[in-house]
């Protein structure tokens, strides 16, 4: 009797399912002479379960806040001062899924933010002179942006990295203009947008970071680079011999609360429970 006890406690070691994942479970057979003794919950509570994160195919919905660097590229290029916005608010559904079929890796992101990025050009103390675009020294530009992603993940138990690259399109729906120390902006143009003025804005995203996971929850931290390809104004607003471009980049440090709509990994307690009763005694009862 004593050895059947030993054997009993043997198989019950060996026995390995993977704790809230969607992982396969075999039927243990009891060596014979062995009676499938009714065992209570609490005593299937006890058995030795070796854990396997599996992920499954999730979705989630997010709300972001971040704050921008911002910066413009210009050509002819001009001296000038990094813009601190803290205005930058989304929301955004993600999708896990595995490319071809087993590399739980990847999904797509999708999101509406509003945000805000400008620029602010330098102030030269010896010449007591800033260079001025309308009479502005300083502009900010309110934009409703539109983010498509490849949403790059490895998971942990309570951690993720995530990467994150794609595209965006945008709207630029409003312009504050700032004159500063020795600028000088007329009333008509100080919130208003010229004819020459370009709207519509499009360009790349690419950045990384870090999640922590607290099911159903998770809480994610991320730096991200906006490059636009859609200049502030026409290129010959200026003159229609010398061209001149501007071109918005951005750098975005935020975080987000995300929500599952959809379980992350496999089995719950009772999942895991019900599967060691019929390891046990070979049906679901």
């Amino acid at each position: 009797m004593i050895m059947k006890k030993i054997l009993l406690s043997i198989t019950f070691a060996c026995i390995f399912i993977a704790a809230g994942a969607q992982t396969e479970l075999k039927k243990i057979e009891l060596p014979e002479g062995l009676s499938a003794n009714k065992y209570t919950d609490e005593f299937l509570d006890t058995l030795n379960i070796k854990k396997k994160l599996v992920i499954n195919d999730y979705s989630m919905i997010g709300f972001h806040y971040g704050v921008n660097l911002s910066r413009v590229m210009w050509n002819p290029s001009q001296k000038q001062d990094m813009l601190m916005l803290p205005v930058n608010i989304g929301i955004s559904y993600t999708k896990y899924g595995k490319m071809f079929g087993y590399m739980p890796y990847f999904g797509f992101q999708v999101g509406l933010l509003y945000t805000q990025e400008g620029y602010q050009f330098e102030y030269n103390e010896d010449k007591d002179y800033t260079y001025q675009i309308e009479g502005a020294e300083k502009a900010v530009y309110d934009i409703l942006e539109l983010p498509l992603l490849c949403h790059v993940h490895y998971d942990l138990w309570n951690f993720k990295i995530i990467v994150d690259l794609g595209c965006y399109a945008g709207y630029r729906l409003g312009i504050h203009r700032y004159p500063g120390k020795t600028g000088n902006v007329s009333d008509d143009v100080r919130n208003s947008f010229l004819d020459t003025d370009r709207r519509w804005d499009y360009g790349v995203k690419a950045g990384g970071g870090f999640g922590l996971v607290f099911d159903p929850i998770e809480i994610h931290f991320k730096a991200t680079y906006k490059h636009s390809f859609g200049t502030l104004y026409d290129p010959d607003h200026y003159s229609e011999i010398y061209y001149r471009y501007a071109y918005p980049s951005n750098i975005t440090i935020s975080a987000g609360i995300h929500f599952h709509l959809s379980k992350r990994t496999g089995k719950t307690k009772s999942d895991l429970k019900k599967a060691a009763r019929e390891m046990v005694y070979g049906t679901n009862e």
